[in-house]
């Protein structure tokens, strides 16, 4: 099983953006769980950096919160 990496700078800045794009939208991190199919847990995790999002998951949070990926990094 391999190890998890730690998070980096960038991986922190990004998780700072999700939070605040979510909070400018006025959605809870529970309404932004429901909408990416995933626990709200799973969204704390996302916003305090302690788990790395995929490409995928970005994409998805990018069009859940009507911003172009590019506003996400």
């Amino acid at each position: 099983m391999s190890q998890p990496k730690d998070m980096t700078a960038i991986d922190r800045h990004a998780a700072k953006l999700v939070k605040d794009a979510r909070l400018a939208k006025g959605l809870s991190q529970k309404a932004l769980a429901l909408r990416l199919g995933v626990s709200f847990q799973q969204v704390q995790k996302y916003e305090k950096g302690t788990n790395r999002m995929s490409v995928g998951r970005f994409v998805q949070i990018a069009d859940v919160l009507g911003l172009r990926l590019a506003d996400l990094f």
